[in-house]
């Protein structure tokens, strides 16, 4: 057994796994009626499956961590439906099933993806449903491969042919929460780990876990959002879903400004430079506070990217450097080949060195190009260790996501079809213990599920809670909802008491 550090996971289709549709007419490729009768009649039937009999067909030599098979057991048995109704209501007084006069909900785009036939995929827009029980019927008739959510629209987005028909009513999105996207394809340019495209390792992926202590400190902090969901994307990212009131109803306008307003250009595999100025902006010295400490500990080392660990390495580094720093070049790549040394003394003797060249370190005299430098040498010199942690740590967004209301998303709590792992919530406080590949993939959940059962058990409310989903899922319920529906209704006191006191002022 390789060691857990040295995992990977790896596709052969390399196929985009976010969906980016936007607003169209919904004239999608719905296929015909004998295309939906078959999928239905697939479904009755996987529907009426035993669970025992799905876990004996998968325990084979060639184990498959997806199936339609599997995913309808999925759906049937632990799709936390409750848990997604009562997010997506975003309703203080109610947290039953059946709740059709919440338009947040009942106006709330859908989208399935079914495949009614190997290798034939069929995607259906501008689904919605008037409560729980009506989408988590939907769900388990259709049995989709994957879910997508949208814009909550102005009219039903079932109806929108209708309207769109209509000179009196404009079908329009009206709110939706702002997302954020990280892809780790995204950073292949600087990924030393040996992993490209959509194969990732722990290596890797512990930028994914810098992206998210970024972002959430910066949208709560520089913005004043609080209710933020963190989401593995089940397979090499994560998503974020602000659902504070303010930011679900963000204009376009809106919504690209907050993703600029993080938005850094970080260079490409052909031009390296990371575009900085000083002063710093004080959104990146916060970000850089954060992500050096992370940088020398899984960026460095040998055992991580090892950039400062041979070498070859530290060279193609110390290359990198603006040409007024040649100086600090050449002694450094001379002084490390004679002189041992670990990767975070390399980079903390190579940040003195530039301070010492740079006049900001008026201790040491190793150089005397300080008095003749100009500032713009000076800045690009001062701003170089930034510049270097940002372009291996810093969050790579797919800003697109996030500038539209009407930008679909893979929903929360669905599964992945490249792996079979589940898209479970992110504990940010845990952030760093996060492993992808102790997700849970379908074939294990119902092994779980057998285990459980024939172990006899406690009774629970939910078959969720019988499996190793019950951490992440229970974490989502206690720590984001509850809190969530708190905030909410404080805003809702504080409205009354605003409205009560002009009433008794007139």
């Amino acid at each position: 057994m390789p060691e857990k550090r040295e995992r990977t996971e790896e596709s052969a289709n390399d196929s985009d796994d976010e969906m980016e549709a936007e607003f169209d007419d919904g004239n999608n490729k719905q296929g015909t009626n004998s295309d939906e009768d078959k999928t239905e009649a697939m479904s009755m039937s996987v529907a009426m499956t035993e669970g025992k009999d799905l876990v004996n067909k998968t325990k084979n030599k060639n184990k498959s961590h997806f199936s339609n098979e599997l995913i309808a057991q999925y759906y049937s048995r632990l799709f936390p439906f409750h848990l997604l109704h009562e997010w997506l209501s975003y309703n203080t007084n109610t947290a039953s099933e059946n709740n059709s006069n919440n338009k947040t909900f009942t106006h709330r785009e859908f989208s399935f993806t079914i495949e009614p036939s190997p290798g034939e995929e069929i995607y259906i827009r501008y689904q919605s449903f008037k409560d729980q029980a009506e989408l988590t019927a939907a769900v388990i008739k259709r049995n989709p491969r994957k879910i997508d959510i949208g814009a909550v629209f102005s009219h039903p987005p079932k109806d929108h042919h209708a309207i769109q028909g209509s000179t009196q009513r404009k079908f329009a999105p009206a709110q939706r929460e702002l997302v954020f996207d990280v892809d780790l394809t995204d950073y292949d340019c600087v990924r030393k780990c040996g992993c490209s495209e959509a194969n990732i390792c722990l290596k890797c992926w512990k930028m994914m876990g810098m992206a998210i202590k970024v972002m959430d400190q910066g949208l709560k902090e520089d913005f004043g959002f609080k209710n933020i969901a963190w989401f593995y994307s089940g397979r090499r990212g994560v998503h974020a879903w602000i659902c504070d009131e303010s930011a679900r109803k963000l204009s376009d306008a809106g919504r690209s400004a907050v993703a600029t307003y993080f938005e850094v250009n970080l260079g490409t595999d052909k031009n390296q430079n990371v575009e900085l100025y000083t002063p710093l902006h004080p959104t990146l010295t916060r970000a850089y506070k954060i992500l050096e400490p992370l940088f020398i500990r899984d960026i460095i080392p040998a055992g991580a990217h090892a950039i400062l660990a041979s070498e070859d390495h530290w060279t193609e580094l110390l290359d990198t450097l603006p040409t007024s720093a040649n100086a600090v070049r050449d002694s450094l790549v001379k002084k490390w080949k004679k002189e041992m040394s670990s990767p975070e003394e390399k980079w903390l003797e190579l940040k003195r060195y530039l301070d010492v060249l740079i006049g900001k370190n008026k201790l040491e005299k190793k150089f005397k190009q300080a008095k003749a430098m100009g500032a713009a040498d000076k800045s690009k010199i001062e701003l170089w260790p930034v510049a270097t942690v940002f372009r291996y740590t810093y969050p790579r967004l797919d800003i697109n996501v996030s500038k539209m209301q009407n930008h679909l998303l893979k929903s929360p709590f669905c599964v992945h079809p490249k792996t079979g792992r589940v898209c479970v919530p992110i504990d940010t406080k845990k952030v760093d213990e996060f492993d992808p590949f102790e997700v849970p993939t379908l074939t294990q959940l119902m092994e779980e599920l057998e285990a459980y059962e024939t172990s006899d058990g406690e009774n629970v409310e939910y078959e969720w809670q019988k499996t190793s989903l019950k951490e992440s899922f229970g974490h989502f319920q206690k720590d984001f909802l509850l809190p969530m529906w708190k905030d909410m209704k404080r805003g809702e006191k504080d409205k009354a008491e605003q409205q009560a006191a002009i009433s008794i002022d007139f």
